[in-house]
């Protein structure tokens, strides 16, 4: 499977990505407000052969795909939902190299899987969520043309402490909506 917008490739992991998605897994920084802590080599190729053999599943649940630049060929990220078929709704995600932050790479990578999810798959909602301090990836969300839908309190144990959420969504005919409002 690939995605492809004006300046990124939305493509499957290969088994040796690890050493480029090992760059922000290790990152203090990034993996600040994730649930997981900060990867080591081993950690970040175990998750990687982890979700290349979820995606084999059928039908596939988990899409999580590699970020990649197409001027440089450099993976800087992932971007990746999973499916409730049964439920016709997803939860995205994403997380990139704190080297291209604040460049519209992730909000660019996360629209054209949200498009695939709402036109191929026929998805009626895509959710997401993060912690209230994350500023940036709220930020994400709402250009994204998500609404808020919910902020838990301390609704989740990570690394120590509890944590609040916030919840945002979109759905089918709202991101029909926006397009028809774009032409």
């Amino acid at each position: 499977m690939e995605l492809s917008t004006s300046r990124l490739l939305l493509r499957e992991f290969k088994e040796d990505d690890w050493h480029f998605t090992n760059l922000y897994e290790s990152n203090e920084e990034v993996m600040r407000y994730q649930t997981s802590q900060v990867r080591t080599s081993k950690e970040s190729l175990d998750y990687l052969l982890h979700c290349l053999e979820e995606a084999k599943e059928e039908p596939r649940t988990l899409f999580d795909l590699a970020i990649v630049l197409k001027t440089t060929d450099m993976l800087i990220g992932r971007v990746g939902m999973k499916v409730d078929h049964d439920a016709e709704e997803a939860v995205l995600w994403y997380i990139l190299n704190q080297t291209y932050w604040n460049k519209g790479y992730t909000s660019e990578a996360a629209a054209a899987l949200m498009r695939f999810g709402f036109e191929e798959l026929h998805l009626h909602r895509i959710w997401a969520d993060c912690d209230p301090r994350n500023i940036g990836s709220y930020r994400v969300m709402e250009k994204l043309g998500m609404r808020r839908e919910a902020h838990f309190r301390e609704n989740i144990f990570i690394k120590g402490s509890w944590c609040d959420s916030y919840i945002y969504a979109l759905l089918d005919y709202e991101w029909r909506n926006q397009l028809e409002m774009k032409k």
